[in-house]
């Protein structure tokens, strides 16, 4: 099995965008449109961004989200503006984007960068409430792997005013960018330093909670070896 944000060495490209919503038309040859450079993007990512409209107009939100089978999954309170409104919109768009480098050309127009992304469309479908309860479990897990056996569990009240959602990845791109830069011939012999400054989402040492007197878990005290950004 891959670390999360692991692509494959060789991607099962697909020529064929899931719609015409979901074509790379910029640098097209960086689409990937199969489904494991998706899943793996998505499963590298904590946070994601949701663009809907409403009454207002439009707005784009951060969130927490997480990958159960074919779909991205979201929750929040049962208030929540942004839940209520993509519990009936017809449509919204979600992005997902890992930083992975600054590439410093030999000209300004050339600079670029690496990264990993993923753009979903279509519309999001409330959890039922039978499986709520499973799929903020397989969010718990996504976060901290082994902790959701730990914790105390969610109990009715809390549940009920818990809204979940999830939106298929059918309707999905992914676009990658890595490696060097791509100067123009021309400025080959340009007199400047050229290259990659890599970045990565890098976890840092655990903090204990003043009140907490246990010994750290397994899973706390392998934290800094998570990878979230992984190539």
């Amino acid at each position: 099995m891959r670390p999360p944000g692991t692509l494959p060495a060789e991607p099962a490209r697909s020529d064929t965008p899931a719609s015409a919503r979901t074509r790379v038309r910029r640098i097209p040859e960086n689409g990937r449109y199969d489904e494991a450079s998706v899943r793996a993007i998505v499963d590298a990512a904590l946070m994601c961004h949701i663009a809907f409209c409403d009454a207002d107009g439009m707005h784009c939100l951060p969130t927490a989200c997480w990958r159960e089978g074919d779909f991205l999954y979201i929750h929040g309170s049962n208030g929540s503006r942004m839940l209520k409104v993509l519990q009936s919109a017809p449509s919204a768009a979600v992005s997902i984007t890992h930083l992975d480098g600054l590439v410093l050309a030999r000209s300004a127009f050339n600079h670029t960068m690496n990264y990993r992304s993923v753009v979903i469309y279509g519309a999001f479908e409330i959890v039922p409430e039978q499986h709520k309860a499973a799929s903020l479990a397989a969010f718990m897990e996504h976060i901290a792997p082994g902790r959701q056996a730990q914790v105390r569990a969610g109990n009715a009240k809390e549940l009920a005013a818990t809204t979940v959602l999830r939106i298929s990845l059918q309707e999905a791109a992914a676009k990658v960018r890595a490696g060097a830069p791509d100067d123009d011939e021309a400025d080959l012999a340009w007199p400047v330093w050229c290259g990659v400054w890599p970045m990565a989402l890098t976890p840092q040492p655990p903090q204990r909670d003043p009140s907490c007197t246990l010994e750290a878990p397994e899973y706390v005290l392998r934290w800094n070896d998570r990878t979230f950004c992984a190539r």
